[in-house]
């Protein structure tokens, strides 16, 4: 079986692919699996590592072919706010929980969760329930994110950007100021 054994972000590639595979979030992040693309091409996705993947990403197969990957629509609740202090006050509420949240324009999308649902109209959000692909942000500690082809720069994946050395960030009570 052909293996797509890279990932070419969206943005960074313009062939035609060879085929498509419709994915959800979990199905996006993955490093083995066995997949059938829209028109019918078997492959192995086979990375080094887990990879997030996004909509307009490509699999790179042994061939050098491309597969395109585009994000399932998912049953998701969009949150709007009232200003952008009160989406503040809800993303910090559902950062709290680690409730994986996807940033847009004047709101917030997660998935479907009515004891969520219950907290954030308690707090005055409006939810509405949608179908739409789901791209959470990755997160503070979420490393690189994707298992980049190298093409003229290093290899990003092996960059892991939790493990910087944040030593030199001390904070002392002398060196604040209070008014």
């Amino acid at each position: 079986m052909i293996r797509a054994t890279k990932v070419r972000e969206q943005h960074r590639w313009s062939e035609a692919p060879a085929d498509t595979v419709v994915l959800d979030f979990d199905d996006r992040h993955r490093r083995r699996m066995a997949m059938t693309g829209t028109r019918g091409l078997e492959f192995l996705l086979d990375l080094e590592n887990a990879v997030a993947l996004r909509g307009g990403d490509a699999l790179v197969l042994d061939d050098n072919r491309l597969i395109e990957v585009v994000a399932a629509p998912e049953p998701l609740f969009e949150i709007r706010c009232s200003d952008p202090h009160h989406l503040i006050r809800i993303a910090w509420h559902l950062g709290n929980r680690h409730l994986p949240t996807q940033i847009i324009g004047k709101g917030l999308r997660i998935r479907r969760d009515h004891v969520i649902e219950a907290m954030v109209k308690g707090l005055g959000a409006r939810v509405i329930e949608i179908e739409a692909p789901f791209d959470p942000e990755g997160g503070a500690y979420a490393g690189g994110g994707h298992g980049h082809e190298q093409e003229g720069h290093a290899d990003h994946a092996a960059h892991d950007h939790s493990s910087h050395d944040h030593s030199d960030h001390r904070h002392h009570h002398d060196d604040h100021h209070h008014h």
